[in-house]
């Protein structure tokens, strides 16, 4: 084949497949939605309430906007909707003010104390009631100095139509639908376990529909089901209008490398019940800041969304499978969309049987390849074996070429160049790897294969790539993967591909038929794998913004690159055996990598933008904070106060320092290694994603708030077995840490808190984050220790941090100051808070 006929056709091939994938994602989003009638969904009323929602500002737990304004907004529009009903339903409204603890694995472990915080429910049943129900979750709060209008008032907005539309039909439910307007998720899952743990209703629930943001509109993703529970996913499958859904999200979310967690895992965990977990994923980037504004969310994602929660929430309502969910618990499925249009579903058992089957047909017809003729059988087998030791040569040399490039360009401080410039990261990512790869195997070609047959080689790779794909396919179904679906798309559709022209194959100098025929064959899996990374990018590469300083997010962004680099090729590895010469493809590649690095090491690709239609900002944190560290006997042994300032990325604030040149090296923020965490007011335990090296502690005068901590040992008292109990009482603001470290010998053996038994956090500490709502009485609690007979230092040192993010007492002027002199491609969130250690 001439060079014209192979390597630049396939490269817009690709190039076409990648604007179709995209053009699938935004194609139901730009279609206009239809006028709604009186039983449909209205996205302008919808919009209504999503407006009214955010105009209260930030909803912080326990602040007036969050515990009295918003939820006498959401009790007003309730009883509005309820004097429209028909007589058909029965409405039933609770304030839910709930108290309790629990323990959780999320960031570290750690466990969570509530207080009287809010939730707002309605039931929406037939007149005659029912016995069982389906529940609908958003939540109302927001995190601080955020608007919160994706996260999650569209959802509760979305919710308070919903229950409008189905109020005002005439055709009674079967069963109820619970809707539940959680007032403190964002202070980790709080509201839904102080829900499914103690209200009455919650008993009655058999399946559950989460509302959830991890960007701002655009498509909401499935991406959690279960767990088992296969009529589920039917139920979405059969009844969703513009379906989105992939269980390949499902197995990367609950991997936990996504550092984020939903209400999804509260009523799975502490409540038994199955249920599907929708999110909105795109324009991640302004997620949880400022620029969460309503007008960011296009009309028609509300739309679409509300027009698939509806369906399938009336579907549930009318099941007969709800009354008997458990009865249906039988394994897990997989589930993905095709292009939006509908959504594939089977469960896993059926998906392991065709996995075994598509490998096995696969190494069969390799293995009969391998052994005709006979006399040969060795000599192919070499040939085979060697082909494939080729192939994964070259990528394991592509992955380790360009990781080393994204490690260069993160030592010399130049990491995130592509956070607002996306092409940026293919244009020097995606061009090293490609020009990588091809140089391996075209030095493979012309040294290794030097005298070997053209035909013969595009035939013995592409056979190589297939054995590849058949064993990763056969790994993952064993491992219980029910992403193996994707290998099965790589093995059947070129297996099949392959058979039907095998003759051309073989063929001298095979024509533009050749190509065309096999790049037909190729359609499906390409194009699926196309549209899958686009969701990926699009959920990844916001999440590379704010997931710490210790994660080099170009290796990252690098390494997924390289990935869907290698799979993008693995089938086109052989055009390079069979075309005459890539020296020109292997040229361009080359140059646009090397002009791209050039271009990023000279910095003119700034991360970060202020841009006011597409803002993608760097966050900062900053606490101004008073510290008091206390001895055995009470008295004050060191006391300082400062702003401590936390960049949550990679690059720290080194981008910020020429903006505010007092923040210098001289003030990197130090670590008190005789207290927990540190010494410093974490609000909850990701310090394990924080470098030291990249956080300041700026000196300030002390804060001193109207509203102090009160910590005060109420007794100590000698228990069994060589144990000390001792008892606390705490009041405070709002949201509160507590941190617990046993001294050397001691041992923390029990405690008032979860279910009794402490849970250490990374690094050994215990960490206990506290919220509460309003007129909630002091906190109460208990922590045992087993305690040597001599322990003259004491056995434990305990601290307690208060936090302001609200009121009058939750910034400075010092901090008010300083935060107005950051740039405006920062999104700068900032509180007051105190620390106090003492030592029993």
């Amino acid at each position: 084949l001439p060079e014209a006929r192979g390597a630049p056709l396939v490269l817009l091939y690709l190039l076409g497949l990648r604007a179709l994938a995209q053009v699938s994602h935004r194609q139901l989003l730009s279609r206009s939605p239809a006028s709604a009638g009186p039983r449909d969904f209205s996205a302008s009323r919808a919009r209504g309430y999503l407006d009214n929602i955010t105009a209260i500002g930030p909803r912080t737990v326990g602040s007036p906007e969050n515990e009295v304004l918003a939820v006498n907004y959401l009790l007003e529009q309730i009883r509005g909707i309820e004097r429209e009903s028909t007589d058909a339903h029965k409405i039933s409204v609770d304030i839910q003010r709930p108290t309790g603890s629990f323990s959780i694995d999320f960031l570290g472990g750690f466990t969570s104390y509530y207080a009287n915080i809010t939730n707002v429910v309605v039931k929406l049943e037939p007149r005659s009631g029912a016995k069982h129900a389906v529940l609908s979750n958003c939540h109302f709060d927001s995190v601080p100095n955020t608007p919160g209008a994706s996260d999650d008032a569209v959802s509760c907005a979305v919710m308070l139509e919903i229950l409008s539309t189905l109020s005002k039909s005439s055709e009674s439910l079967q069963h109820a639908v619970i809707f539940l307007f959680n007032g403190a998720e964002e202070n980790i899952l709080q509201a839904s376990h102080g829900f499914i743990t103690q209200h009455e209703w919650a008993k009655s629930i058999r399946a559950f529909i989460n509302l959830e943001a991890a960007g701002v509109g655009g498509k909401e993703l499935v991406f959690q089901t279960g767990p088992e529970n296969p009529w589920l996913v039917q139920a979405y499958v059969v009844a969703a209008k513009h379906p989105f859904a992939s269980v390949v999200a499902q197995e990367i979310f609950q991997s936990g490398i996504i550092p984020a967690d939903t209400d999804f895992r509260i009523y799975r965990d502490f409540g038994n019940v199955p249920g599907i977990d929708l999110a909105f994923i795109e324009n991640g980037y302004i997620y949880h800041t400022e620029y969460d504004t309503s007008d960011r969310i296009l009309t028609d994602s509300i739309q679409r969304a509300g027009d698939n929660i509806l369906a399938v929430l009336k579907y549930l309502a009318t099941s007969e499978k709800l009354a008997k969910s458990f009865e249906y618990r039988h394994g897990n499925v997989v589930f993905f969309d095709i292009l939006g249009l509908f959504v594939l579903a089977y469960p896993a058992r059926v998906g392991t049987i065709m996995n075994y089957i598509t490998a096995a047909i696969a190494f069969f017809y390799l293995s009969k390849k391998v052994l005709q003729p006979k006399p040969r059988a060795v000599h192919n087998l070499k040939k085979l074996l060697t082909a494939f030791s080729v192939t994964l040569t070259s990528w394991v040399c592509t992955l380790v070429a360009v990781l080393m490039v994204a490690m260069f360009v993160s030592i010399i401080g130049r990491a995130l160049s592509w956070y607002t410039h996306f092409y940026v990261s293919v244009s020097l990512y995606g061009t090293a790897a490609a020009a990588k790869l091809i140089l391996v195997h075209m030095l493979a070609k012309k040294f290794f294969y030097k005298n070997v047959n053209e035909q013969y080689l595009g035939d013995v790779f592409f056979d190589a790539s297939l054995m590849i794909w058949s064993i990763a396919l056969a790994v993952m179904t064993q491992m219980g993967l029910c992403s193996a679906f994707i290998c099965t798309l790589w093995v059947a559709f070129p297996l099949l591909t392959k058979l039907m022209i095998h003759k051309e194959f073989s063929q001298k100098g095979a024509t533009i038929k050749f190509i065309v025929m096999y790049m037909v064959g190729m359609f499906v899996p390409y194009l699926y794998m196309l549209y899958l990374s686009w969701t990926v990018f699009e959920m990844f590469t916001p999440v590379m913004g704010r997931s710490g300083s210790e994660i080099p997010p170009d290796v990252v962004l690098a390494g997924l690159i390289v990935i869907f680099t290698m799979i993008l090729s693995s089938y086109f590895i052989n055009f390079i055996y069979l075309v005459k010469s890539t020296k020109t493809t292997l040229v361009t590649l080359s140059t646009v990598f090397v002009v791209t690095l050039i271009l990023v090491c000279s910095g003119i690709f700034f991360p970060y933008s202020s841009d006011a239609a597409n803002p993608k900002p760097k966050r900062v944190f900053l606490q101004h904070t008073s510290r008091r560290f206390h001895d055995l006997d009470g008295n004050v042994v060191k006391s300082d106060s400062g702003i401590w300032i936390n960049g949550f990325d990679y690059n720290g604030i080194s981008h910020i320092t020429p903006h505010v040149p007092e923040i210098n090296d001289s003030i990197r923020t130090p670590c008190e290694e005789q207290a927990p965490f540190c010494g410093l007011p974490w609000i909850l335990p990701v310090h394990f994603m924080f470098r030291f090296v990249k956080n300041w502690y700026l000196p300030a005068p002390e804060i001193l708030p109207r509203s102090p901590i009160h910590f005060k040992l109420l007794s100590k008292k000698l228990m069994p077995w060589n144990s000390v109990r001792l008892n606390f009482e705490v009041s405070g603001p709002s949201h509160m840490s507590l941190y617990v470290r046993p001294h050397a010998g001691s041992a923390l053996s029990r405690w008032s808190l979860g279910n009794g038994m402490p849970v250490a956090s990374l690094g050994g500490d215990y960490f206990v984050f506290y919220s509460r709502g309003l007129h909630a009485a002091p906190w109460l609690f208990w922590v045992e220790l087993t305690a040597p007979e001599k322990h003259s230092d004491g056995i434990v040192s305990l601290a307690i941090a208060a936090h302001y993010f609200f009121g009058e007492d939750q910034k400075s002027p010092q901090l008010y100051a300083l935060l107005e002199r950051f740039p405006n491609w920062t999104f700068s969130s900032g509180w007051s808070c105190t620390y106090d250690l003492f030592v029993f």
